[in-house]
């Protein structure tokens, strides 16, 4: 799939955002620690990546009811769906320079009922002109979401044959209609 920057200007995969806040201090320390000994950006990308799939649970699995959307709010209480999780990567990977976008996907049920946007990250290293689609989402049984640059390994693979899409839009900043459903929402059901 190509992916199209939503922006021509690969500075506004850097910027922070009420969402992807990597000014906040928490983010910033949070960014050195992982930077911390590793000194090149493909293994801090692969770090921080597994960070925020394995220390930050999905909300739906630990069945925590709070929704946080900010990147510093995920990384305070260790809680969020797929949304916010992207918030937190993306805003670690930006707090080092590292070009981070927004990316989302149209899930469904096995038969192809209850739609749902699924969010996910891409990453553009220093030096390459390619970006690659991550999901911090986290892993479970069934659910095997890995780092590679080269060959995708997403939560989800979409099923075409079930009206599922790959939107192949790079946000700099979260998707308006999704930032408005984690800042109204009172709890994860609701959403």
């Amino acid at each position: 799939m190509q992916l199209i920057q939503e922006n021509p200007d690969i500075h506004a995969y850097l910027a922070s955002d009420d969402a992807i806040d990597h000014g906040h201090p928490l983010v910033q320390e949070t960014a050195d620690a992982l930077w911390s000994g590793i000194g090149d950006a493909y293994s801090y990308a692969k770090a921080t990546f597994e960070f925020v799939r394995d220390t930050i649970p999905h909300s739906a699995d630990s069945g925590d009811l709070r929704v946080s959307w900010r990147a510093s709010d995920v990384l305070a209480t260790r809680n969020g769906i797929c949304y916010p999780k992207a918030h937190a990567l993306a805003a670690l990977l930006r707090a080092q320079g590292i070009p981070a976008a927004l990316c989302y996907q149209r899930l469904t049920g096995d038969d192809g009922s209850n739609p749902v946007v699924h969010g996910l990250v891409a990453v553009r290293l220093p030096g390459s002109a390619r970006w690659s689609r991550l999901d911090p989402r986290g892993n479970r049984p069934g659910v095997d979401a890995q780092f590679s640059l080269d060959r995708e390994q997403l939560a989800f693979p979409v099923r075409p044959e079930l009206g599922e899409i790959d939107y192949p839009e790079l946000y700099a900043a979260p998707h308006p209609a999704a930032l408005s459903a984690l800042r109204g929402a009172v709890g994860r059901p609701e959403l």
